[in-house]
Formats: structure tokens, sequence, C-alpha cells
């Protein structure tokens, strides 16, 4: 099992995440909450939150939540909709969660949220396990 300490170091080694201003908010076994505070690079051309920055947020959490026993996965597939706009200042959650881990793959489920527990998105992560143990 991954310590939250070791899912902190992730996060800082994870360029990819922090460029898009992304930070781990709560880590435990199964379970990450990541955090953004929409800034104008988050925005899309209509002045609302890019929905590719809602799916990072939503694959970061997810892919912790499965790294969080240790092991290294990679995304498989995944299924999400976007259900509402985050504006500019909002600070948003994605919170990720273990629905079943296996030999080789991991489904964790993810709920993105704004600062008034609003629903924006939701999505389902199926991740492969790239090292035996």
């Amino acid at each position: 099992m991954l310590a939250p300490d070791g899912i902190l170091t992730l996060c800082e080694k994870n360029e990819f995440m922090n460029y898009n201003h992304i930070h781990l908010k709560e880590a435990e076994h199964g379970r990450t909450v990541m955090e953004l505070t929409v800034v104008k690079e988050s925005l899309n051309p209509y002045g609302i939150a890019h929905g590719g920055v809602l799916y990072t947020m939503g694959d970061c959490a997810a892919g912790l939540a499965a790294r969080s026993d240790g092991r290294r996965y990679v995304t498989l597939s995944s299924s999400f909709n976007f259900l509402r706009s985050g504006q500019l200042g909002d600070t948003i959650q994605a919170t990720g969660t273990i629905r079943h881990r296996g030999r080789t793959t991991c489904v964790a489920e993810v709920d993105i949220t704004d600062s008034q527990g609003r629903l924006l998105a939701s999505g389902s992560y199926t991740f492969f396990c790239v090292e035996n143990r």
C-alpha cells in the first residue's frame, strides 16, 4: 500500500498535473481528492472551465486512488459525463474512489464538484496494472 506521503511525491513529479494547477487535497487507501481553482488558463473560448481540465482532474484523482495500493497503473479506458460548467475563480474538487480492484485491472469512479457542492462532471476510469507483484 502506498502511504499518503508517497502519493504526494507522485503528485510533485507529475508535471502535466502541476502545469494545469491541479493539486492533491486528500489521500487515503482507495480514495483521493484533487483540487483546482479555475484560472484564465483553465478556460475554453466560451469563458468556462475547459472540459479537458475536468477530464484531467478526474484521471488524476482516479489514477492516484488506483496507485494507493503501491502498484503502477495506466488508464485503459474511461467514460466521462459533463453536467455543468465551472467558472473563473471557482474552486473545484475531483474525488476518485476505487470500486473494483483485481489482479491486473482497477476501476475508479470520479465526481467533480464546485465549491457549492454542485456536480460538474462524473466518470468511470479503468486502469491496467503495469507491474506484477
